[in-house]
């Protein structure tokens, strides 16, 4: 079983309430978190509740690592692709097994990424069920809103899990035991209703001391994007009448809580949002990406970072060159060629991408290949299996912290941004919502910044998914787009094989670790 070693911070509060301890997640929950406390023996203050909810927040930042969460859900779409550089990155041919969707409940990308996805996601939910478990018969400030936020963390840690696998264990107490699986349907009223009760006791704003804590802002993001996937994440399996692997998954007609259609509950947590008085659309693409994106009023709900040890954001590290960055980047993670060549020459949003002749992100100047001939990312790759160093373009949408330490930068990464809700919003209407507000309009207000003239002037299902691509490249949308819209196990580049497009391949397996370590597990269909 993997260890992972994760901290986690949450403005100036967790600055002084940092955590380093091991996660140890697994199927049943049956491992007793090393960090475990009672409120008989450890809390005795708000403080010290504080300082163990930062444990809970934790696991926030293994979700978007490049062997995790994110990794899954961006290599195993049309958006990027881990070419084999020489020596690096072939890992046991996994990042192309990922990409190429030819994994098994045992292959090498399982046995990682999943796995990885698996056991962080159950590690912040044993985190939240120890917490709530030893707050219960504790008397601090504020109990009721630090109670409401284990359980929508637990929620979020549910919801990747849910969108990864389906189905899955639900524990909601630390006591050690095994559970059996749920199915998917239930799972996903588990999250809605968890969400739905703590909404009220959450605040609808933080203080900068306290940004990234959950908001009420938080949990309707999350809601809105289960209710517009609810012709996916109510389902077990593709085929019959499960989840269409080859067309549109309508959230029309799927009745979730309050006896509402999805589409139009979709719309409701969209509009609760744009009502609150809270956000904003940036004025600025870049503004939701940069080191002091903390600021954007557009984030919703971000996973904080840090330009302190063991604490940054390293996605700089993953896709630049070696010669680019100070630590030396790994020279990774590339953009498709068929993904760059979507984005219109106009569009801002497309000078997210390194091509062409390349310079150090600090300093500005030219830089060089191993063999000391110019950089030049192309935006195409001949051969995946032996790409070059300068073949892909590269993104580069969180640029450098000017305060890094090492490979630390201190941009947040977002999960879910006021871009989104407008889309959300955008394609429930599409889809059967009702409303006097046009997807024409909300698309174009997402698209203001983006282009100096919009001619952008029908929207279509197809349209959205388009725009979706534009607007999130790199933020572990694409995946869960492309299953809703029956795009998942179509044939792109370096994928033409016959088994990365089966219709199983909407869900992926549980690791085979997962199920030996817990009987009571069944395997998703077809694995």
């Amino acid at each position: 079983m993997k260890r992972l070693f994760v901290t986690t911070s949450f403005g100036a509060m967790a600055m002084c309430t940092l955590l380093l301890v091991p996660i140890q997640g697994c199927t049943d929950l049956t491992e007793t978190p090393p960090s475990q406390i009672t409120g008989g023996n450890f809390f005795h203050s708000e403080g010290e509740v504080l300082a163990a909810l930062a444990g809970v927040y934790a696991p926030l930042r293994g979700t978007t690592g490049e062997g995790d969460y994110w990794g899954s859900s961006e290599v195993s779409t049309d958006e990027m692709v881990v070419p084999t550089r020489g020596q690096d990155w072939y890992d046991n041919g996994s990042w192309l097994e990922l990409h190429h969707q030819s994994w098994t409940a045992t292959s090498a990308a399982t046995l990682s990424y999943f796995n990885n996805a698996w056991n962080n996601a159950f590690g912040g939910v044993a985190r939240a069920n120890v917490m709530l478990d030893a707050i219960e018969n504790v008397n601090v400030p504020n109990k009721a809103m630090i109670q409401a936020e284990a359980r929508a963390l637990r929620a979020f840690y549910y919801y990747t899990l849910m969108d990864l696998f389906g189905g899955v264990p639900i524990a909601t107490t630390s006591e050690i035991k095994e559970r059996p699986r749920e199915s998917r349907d239930s799972t996903f009223k588990f999250i809605e209703s968890e969400l739905l009760a703590v909404r009220a006791d959450l605040p609808a704003t933080r203080n900068a001391a306290n940004n990234g804590r959950f908001t009420r802002g938080a949990v309707d993001a999350i809601l809105a994007s289960m209710y517009i996937n609810a012709g996916v994440y109510t389902k077990d399996a593709a085929g019959g009448s499960g989840i269409n692997a080859t067309a549109y998954n309508s959230c029309a007609g799927i009745q979730v809580a309050g006896a509402l259609d999805a589409c139009q509950a979709a719309v409701n947590r969209v509009d609760s949002i744009l009502n609150s008085g809270v956000y904003q659309l940036a004025d600025t693409f870049a503004k939701n990406f940069r080191a002091d994106n903390n600021l954007s009023k557009e984030n919703i709900f971000v996973v904080k970072f840090s330009a302190s040890t063991d604490l940054g954001f390293n996605m700089l590290q993953r896709t630049l060159h070696y010669s680019q960055f100070n630590p030396s980047p790994w020279n990774g993670f590339s953009v498709l060629a068929q993904a760059y060549n979507q984005f219109d020459s106009l569009d801002a949003r497309r000078k997210v991408f390194l091509v062409g002749p390349q310079v150090n992100v600090e300093t500005g100047q030219p830089v060089q290949d191993r063999a000391h001939n110019p950089l030049v990312f192309t935006t195409t790759i001949a051969n995946v299996t032996s790409a070059t160093e300068g073949e892909g373009a590269r993104i580069y949408k969180w640029p450098a912290d000017p305060g890094h330490v090492a490979q630390n930068n201190g941009n947040d990464y977002a999960w879910f941004r006021l871009a989104e809700m407008y889309l959300i919003k955008a394609e429930a209407k599409l889809d059967g919502a009702a409303g006097t507000s046009t997807p024409l309009a909300l698309l174009r207000a997402v698209r203001a910044r983006a282009f100096a003239t919009d001619t952008l002037s029908a929207v279509t299902l197809a349209v959205i998914l388009r725009e979706r691509l534009f607007e999130f490249a790199s933020e572990g949308k694409r995946r869960q787009d492309l299953i809703r819209f029956g795009a998942y196990t179509q044939s792109w580049e370096f994928k033409t094989n016959p088994e990365g497009q089966e219709p199983k391949r909407v869900l992926m397996p549980i690791p085979q670790g997962q199920i030996d370590a817990n009987p009571l597990l069944t395997q998703n269909p077809g694995y």
